[in-house]
């Protein structure tokens, strides 16, 4: 898949279909909470299958049932692209499991 930045009207309405991401230091932000450190673990190796096969990899942090994620296309110049639009969506989905 192609990468390109996004405009800021397009990241504008993509945020408003991503529930609970934000804009931080430019980069896509969320932190999702889970009902234990297994299940935390268990949706970032989900993540991570998905990431691998896009070739597109989270900058993200665990701490016990909490996983903190930064989308950000570094190959672009660190700028929010359409992948990160995507693996957000994509780890949405996998949280809603």
């Amino acid at each position: 898949m192609a990468r390109y930045k996004l405009e800021a009207q397009e990241l504008a309405t993509a945020l408003t279909e991503l529930s609970g991401w934000e804009v931080r230091d430019g980069k896509l932000h969320k932190t999702y909470k889970f009902g234990s450190f297994a299940q935390a673990i268990g949706w970032m190796v989900s993540v991570a299958v998905v990431a691998d096969k896009i070739d597109h990899h989270p900058e993200w942090s665990n701490v016990y049932n909490r996983v903190t994620v930064n989308l950000v296309t570094h190959d672009l110049g660190n700028v929010i692209s359409n992948l990160d639009v995507e693996l957000a969506r994509k780890m949405d989905e996998l949280a809603q499991v």
